[in-house]
């Protein structure tokens, strides 16, 4: 999450930038009084656009936080494509505010853009929640129904993210300028309280609600969706008391022409007979006025600073989809709550609200001193530094989880472990193609080899013969088995002799980090096992096998279960997390329970120091950077600059986008990638800081006797006072 995207008010500092001159407008009717709060000089009209930036903040965030769980379990796409599509969705959400400040400035005006955008947002939450019911069509339709919602979502939230804030600013006064302040600091403080409380509350509803038998995705989605319902609601009912400035020109567009005019103009006149320019912007000045141009040569100075922050946001934005991920394969239970893996981003917020009055007031002071002169640009260094440092500590986290977590069978290899049904102890010997023996177990009544033994094939698919000595009976037996599953020897009375079934135990590999169950019915009558209100399964009379199910974790002392004549219950125990359990429905109606996969070991908790580290490192990359970048271009650029501080998180998206899709790294080794890539990037950024010669407040502004038109686009409006030229 990025909270400290600057929104600070909104004020028409500079006219359209034009050689032609531009016709007198016609006097202002005077304007009424806009109605206040109790009273006070803040507007009645401020409380509709705080109230609507918390909810659709509640909207974006809290529908983000499960939408990595969503592609993994509901669209069943693999690890690396849901982090792709999460990531292009991320960066489509910083490229549309380009496309929305645009709209909002060239013509439609704040209002209208934040109106119909909002609408548009409205129906891509309509349409993602369809596309979350199970009901409803089939895997094709939900993905369509699913990029189509995201598609409009992204247009949506990045097409008003440039027009709110400032719409905010434009309800002031200018004589209100301490006012306005205030106003922004309640501005931000709901979005962090809108991000804080849906990254908690969307989970809960995802994973604590049943819809159809399993997670309930629509509902994670609607009420999200519905938040932005009331958000436009809101916003729409302040209508008659906005203040609505016209569309004044957008200071981006001008920006980019007056670039390009520049190199095309030196291309024209590349004749060496031409004299030379001092700088390569002065070939702009047939057409731009001077102020103009030495604008843009302060922001290409800070701009040339940007090209290295993307890989900052490639690693920070991961969060939401590698980190929680992770989470899946981690024991989330704390003892005192039990927490859902997409809940552990709470973390960010909530951080970010303690660090920055931390870092402000104490770190940063004892720092000065102590002396040391702790700039802007080596703030941001060390910001990057320990986004590298967290995740190094993630990919720690990876190995051990790898570590504790079972092998998985390779090429020309299975996993077989044998489960003893009879009512004595069975000595089974495995045979291969070369009478040689593979396996010697001597297992007891109803119990089974104390793990998984890993058997090597000479092909990918082979023939094992079995050797079974029950009592005084030899039995050999041949089952056919393919590499790289996992099987079950299952040994059963059969009359006076006993018979063997082998069981492919594929689905029990629970990586994805869910509890799975599965079921033998050693009755002679069919039995059908109520899991849950919404989740039942039958399992055939005489050694029926059900396939695995999916469950919440959680104690289960009494599962209802009934055959044609009789109900009864099975006491299942704990059903861990991770772990993936078969059950032994034996004659005295009771079940025999097995760990096939061991439950998650790793504690989720080990997360919070790679949380702390990456959510310290962004107060003090982002905040800093932003502030220093204000600092070091004019006041007619802060759009500019906010346009091209959305754009690096886009980019840094990208990065994770092309990494994830064609790395083929294991997870712990991508980890250490992104963390060294940054480390060399941060290095590079420390060599450009060093030579880099801070520009002071005043040799910034122009003559006072020139006032040059300028237009001041609404990226996102960065100024509350006017700037005298």
């Amino acid at each position: 999450m990025n909270p400290f995207q600057k929104n600070e008010s909104k004020e028409t500092l500079f006219s359209p930038v034009s050689i032609e001159e531009v016709p007198p407008r016609p006097p202002s009717p005077p304007k009424k009084p806009s109605p206040t709060i109790c009273g006070s000089n803040y507007p009645l009209s401020i409380a509709f656009i705080v109230v609507n930036e918390f909810c659709e903040r509640f909207s974006y965030y809290g529908m983000k936080a499960v939408l990595i769980l969503y592609f993994l379990y509901f669209l069943h796409w693999n690890e690396d494509t849901s982090t792709s599509i999460y990531h292009a969705f991320s960066s489509l959400c910083y490229f549309t505010p380009i496309l929305g400040a645009a709209i909002a400035d060239s013509w439609l005006g704040k209002f209208k853009t934040i109106i119909y955008l909002s609408l548009v947002y409205v129906l891509g939450h309509v349409i993602k929640s369809l596309g979350a019911l199970p009901i409803l069509g089939g895997q094709v339709v939900h993905t369509v129904l699913s990029l189509i919602g995201l598609s409009l979502i992204a247009l949506g939230t990045g097409g008003i993210k440039p027009c709110v804030a400032a719409f905010g600013g434009d309800q002031f006064e200018e004589k209100h300028a301490e006012e306005r302040t205030r106003y922004f600091s309640v501005f931000y403080l709901s979005i962090n309280a809108g991000s804080l409380i849906s990254t908690f509350i969307t989970p809960m509803l995802r994973g604590d609600v049943q819809c159809f038998g399993e997670d309930c995705y629509a509902l994670a989605f609607g009420v999200p969706g519905l938040l932005m319902v009331i958000a436009l609601v809101v916003f729409a009912m302040g209508s008659k008391i906005y203040n609505k400035p016209p569309p004044e020109g957008n200071i981006v567009a001008q920006v980019f022409k007056c670039i390009w005019f520049a190199i095309s103009n030196r291309f024209k006149n590349r004749s060496g007979d031409i004299p030379k320019r001092q700088h390569w912007l002065d070939w702009a000045a047939e057409k731009y006025p001077k102020q103009l141009i030495m604008d843009v040569k302060a922001l290409t100075r800070v701009l040339f600073l940007y090209i290295p922050l993307p890989m900052f946001w490639a690693l920070l934005d991961q969060q939401g989809s590698r980190w929680t991920l992770q989470a899946i394969r981690m024991n989330r239970n704390l003892g005192f709550f039990v927490l859902q893996p997409d809940q552990m981003q709470v973390l960010n917020p909530l951080l970010v609200l303690i660090f920055i009055p931390l870092f402000d007031f104490v770190i940063y002071r004892l720092v000065s001193k102590c002396g040391i002169n702790f700039s802007s640009l080596r703030k941001m260094a060390v910001g990057m530094i320990l986004a590298c440092l967290a995740f190094a500590v993630a990919a720690a986290v990876e190995i051990k989880i790898n570590e504790m977590a079972p092998a998985q069978p390779g090429p020309q290899e299975v996993f077989l472990q044998v489960l003893n049904l009879a009512d004595d102890e069975v000595k089974v010997t495995v045979v291969g193609n070369e009478n040689n023996s593979l396996l010697i177990e001597s297992i007891k009544s109803f119990q089974k080899t104390p793990h998984y033994s890993k058997l090597h094939l000479k092909t990918k698919s082979q023939d094992f013969h079995f050797h079974l000595k029950y009592h005084n009976l030899s039995l050999y037996t041949e089952h056919s088995v393919q590499e790289k599953n996992w099987y079950s020897l299952v040994i059963r009375e059969d009359g006076n002799s006993i018979s063997s079934m082998m069981v492919k135990d594929t689905e029990s590999r629970t990586t994805n980090g869910m509890t799975t169950v599965r079921f033998v019915n050693t009755l002679h009558k069919d039995v059908n096992i109520s899991l849950s209100t919404d989740t039942s399964l039958n399992v055939g009379e005489d050694y029926g096998v059900s396939a695995y199910r999916t469950v919440q974790r959680g104690e289960y002392p009494a599962v209802h279960c009934r055959t044609e004549d009789k109900n009864f219950s099975l006491n299942l125990g704990l059903l861990d997390f991770g772990a993936a359990y078969l059950f032994v429905i034996t004659n005295g109606l009771q079940a025999w329970k097995i760990e096939d996969i061991p439950a998650n070991k790793m504690s989720i908790a080990w997360q919070l120091p790679q949380y702390a580290l990456v959510t310290a490192g962004e107060v003090m990359f982002s905040v800093t950077g932003l502030e220093f970048s204000y600092s070091q271009a004019p006041s007619s650029m802060k759009s500019v600059l906010q346009a091209a501080w959305l754009l690096t998180i886009a980019v840094g998206n990208i990065i994770v986008l092309v990494v994830a899709q064609f790395s083929g790294l294991v997870q712990w080794a991508e980890f250490i990638l992104f963390s060294c890539l940054l480390l060399v990037i941060c290095l590079i950024f420390s060599i450009m800081g060093y030579y880099y010669v801070p520009v002071k407040t005043e040799d910034m502004r122009g003559p006072a006797d020139k006032h040059i038109p300028h237009i001041q686009g609404n990226m996102i409006k960065l100024e509350t006072k006017k700037t005298k030229l």
